[in-house]
């Protein structure tokens, strides 16, 4: 019998769980914080080793975009809509770097582009296909000269100060972008505009809409979800 990736990485977690439940003691869910911990190295120990992020995600033959049908989602009360009273909209890209910048969305736009059709996995079980239009972040973090130290990729939007942490291998994957396109339209503010960064080797809510700062760091920062308990590795 072979299982693929996805079901590889939740039969894995389930075993990790089992360990984690029975932890937990009259002291609570913090009695397991050392064995969380140990399977959160496990689990990105387990992908790296099994997968080396050089895996590329196809979509069904004869699928089709879900453009606007594409669910919308962001944490603060209404849409997201830059302010543009505040100035124009750029994207920082600093941290351990040798050329800082900030970006204007036609900046972006005039970098090597890229287009990419690939799945969007949801944690709540849905898979949607979309074709992505931007910039890889690979190319990114060449423009900038992103250092060897940097082994992780923070994700900063202006959506209630959503972030979220990637490890660099991720971040770097050849299918990793910076994008402003959705299915051939500029992105709309329902789904991450000005620009986003989207993935398809981490599940949805890693993805983070409304960028304002990239910062290449030494060290994982977390995440708006990740620090709710949500895995911050989030691969799929």
């Amino acid at each position: 019998m072979t299982i693929d990736r996805r079901q590889f990485i939740t039969i894995t977690g389930a075993a990790i769980s089992t360990a984690i439940l029975a932890s937990c003691d009259s002291r609570g869910p913090k009695g397991a914080q050392k064995l969380l911990k140990y399977a959160e190295r496990k689990n990105e120990v387990v992908e790296r080793a099994l997968f080396r992020h050089r895996a590329m995600d196809f979509t069904p033959a004869g699928a089709k975009f879900a453009g606007a049908a594409l669910p919308s989602y962001f944490i603060s009360k209404t849409v997201p809509v830059w302010n543009n009273a505040n100035g124009p909209w750029t994207l920082e890209i600093g941290g351990l770097v040798d050329k800082p910048v900030k970006l204007s969305l036609q900046n972006l736009m005039d970098l090597p582009r890229t287009h990419q059709r690939v799945n969007h996995y949801c944690v709540e079980g849905w898979t949607a296909v979309e074709q992505w239009t931007g910039v890889r972040l690979r190319d990114l973090a060449k423009l900038v000269g992103a250092r060897h130290e940097a082994q992780y990729v923070d994700f900063e939007s202006f959506d209630d100060g959503y972030h979220e942490s990637w490890d660099i291998d991720s971040a770097m994957h050849v299918q990793s972008v910076v994008a402003y396109g959705l299915d051939g339209h500029l992105l709309g503010p329902a789904h991450g505009a000005p620009a986003r960064f989207y993935s398809p080797v981490k599940l949805g809510y890693k993805n983070t809409k409304y960028l304002t700062r990239i910062m290449f760091l030494p060290n994982n920062t977390g995440g708006y979800w990740s620090d709710q308990g949500y895995e911050w590795y989030g691969g799929v």
